[in-house]
């Protein structure tokens, strides 16, 4: 048995891939089997790793589990799965060059950081002004490490179906997509949403959109009491789940009628809103600068969230955009804004500088954290997504958010949990959100130590999506200046 041979051996032994009878055999038959990949030629340029087999070693591994990080791993990926990790210790491989090992590249990542695909829960493929920016949101949001979206309403839902299955045959490039239905709401509420006109309108509506595969709802601000309950019942019926942005109802409420996921935090609780009625979005919103977050109260209402299994889903980036001290776009977004989006920011920037004092929306943006924090720690399921506008790009609003959530006081392996893992047990997925053994090769390759340093993760080196390593750098030099053309 040569020494290369005997390498890879050792390497993959433990994953059934070889048996000790066919060691001799060629080494590149056994191993480097290219997939049969349905990838139109236009995608194929932006592709950086696609053989069978791809061993990366002395990589620092952060596997979206919440638990330690694990230092100098060696990472094995085997037909679009993940077959192997461990300790570079254990995992014996020479750092061998792609023709000294039979045609296996073995990537030497030491000094880099792997983490789960990004997971974006609340993650559009619209801002507004714009109803569809599709294909190059999802290149966005794929170049800077998404792998998977919940789009949480749709303002075109044929076109989110369009290209969720354009991308999951190969025809076009973006994250798995996870659609959903248009928005729906109540009287007085937007008129470019879904207002039923009676409960016959509602489920007809809701059943059209089921029977073309769609299985995510969600409520917006004005929805009546009656409404969610046909929404939520009528969706669990055929296995679907209802997400909303409340102010009709409180958090309480919705968490007793049975809703699946509630998005915003406590920007968006109307729970402590002085002079509410009920079904309602008004009252007075006092609570966003006199709540004190570990009162019984707050405590209470995420009690209730947490044991009706209610996930809740931080957007904090777009709500930094609106601080005028901390409304600044970041190099990469305006290199990928059109002209007129940039204009639009560089308006809003000049606005905000005569407001730079304003500590107001500074305090709120601080109980917005803590509220956060408090649900994660007492066991409520945190999520993460961009819910891009303004100047927070798909994409890059999610790695900002990973910024935040360190601010928040999260640990590095937290927010990695909150953003990854946490996401995929919303969905409720097996196959995705942590780097495990026999999970679907979703992760990113980031170029420094993300402990280390936070901004590390826009550092995106390669993002892998079914075992695919794509480049990033090519995938935004193919959408400068295009994300918002009039």
């Amino acid at each position: 048995m040569d020494i290369v041979r005997f390498y890879l051996y050792v390497a993959l032994l433990s994953s059934s891939v070889i048996s000790l009878d066919c060691v001799g055999q060629n080494s590149s038959e056994l191993f480097i089997k290219n997939n049969e990949y349905n990838f139109s030629d236009s995608l194929l340029p932006y592709v950086k790793f696609k053989d069978n087999v791809q061993i990366f070693t002395h990589g620092k591994i952060i596997d979206g589990s919440g638990k330690s990080i694990l230092e100098d791993q060696t990472l094995i990926i085997e037909n679009g799965l993940i077959k192997e990790f461990g300790s570079s210790n254990d995992i014996k491989l020479l750092d061998l060059s792609a023709d000294e090992a039979g045609g296996v590249e073995v990537v030497n990542l030491r000094g880099k950081t792997i983490i789960p695909g990004i997971i974006g829960m609340h993650n559009h493929l619209h801002i507004p002004q714009f109803p569809n920016l599709g294909e190059v949101a999802a290149k966005l949001y794929l170049a800077s490490g998404v792998t998977t979206i919940q789009t949480c309403g749709a303002t075109d839902s044929d076109a989110e179906l369009l290209l969720s299955e354009q991308i999951k045959s190969g025809q076009k490039l973006g994250p798995e997509i996870i659609p959903s239905a248009p928005f729906i709401t109540g009287e007085g509420g937007n008129p470019n949403m879904i207002i039923p006109k009676d409960e016959q309108h509602l489920r007809d509506t809701m059943l059209y959109w089921i029977d073309r595969g769609i299985k995510w709802f969600k409520v917006y601000r004005n929805i009546n009491p009656k409404d969610l309950k046909t929404v939520i019942d009528l969706a669990h019926d055929h296995g679907g789940k209802v997400r909303g942005h409340m102010c009709s109802l409180t958090f309480e409420q919705a968490s007793n009628l049975g809703i699946d996921g509630i998005e915003h935090g406590l920007n968006s609780a109307s729970d402590f809103r002085t002079d509410k009625d009920y079904g309602i979005c008004n009252g007075g919103r006092e609570y966003m600068d006199e709540l004190v977050i570990n009162s019984s109260e707050v405590v209470n209402l995420q009690k209730t969230m947490i044991k009706n299994h209610v996930f809740l889903t931080s957007t904090l980036a777009i709500f930094e955009s609106s601080i005028p001290n901390r409304s600044y776009a970041n190099k990469e977004s305006l290199i990928s804004m059109s002209p007129y989006l940039k204009s639009q920011y560089e308006a809003r920037r000049n606005d905000f500088n005569d407001e730079i004092k304003d500590s107001t929306r500074n305090q709120r943006f601080k109980r917005i954290m803590e509220f956060e924090y408090q649900f994660f720690k007492m066991g409520g399921l945190l999520c993460s997504g961009v819910d891009a506008g303004r100047h927070i790009l798909p994409g890059f609003g999610d790695q900002r958010n990973f910024i935040l959530h360190r601010e928040t006081g999260f640990t590095t392996e937290e927010a990695i949990q909150i953003m990854t893992a946490n996401g995929a047990k919303a969905l409720g997925r097996t196959d995705i959100g942590s780097i495990q053994i026999g999970k679907r090769a979703d992760f990113i390759i980031l170029d420094g130590d993300l402990q280390d340093n936070p901004n590390v993760i826009n550092k995106v080196e390669t993002v892998f999506k079914n075992g695919i390593g794509y480049d990033p750098k090519k995938i935004l030099n193919s959408i400068k200046g295009g994300f918002g053309r009039e």
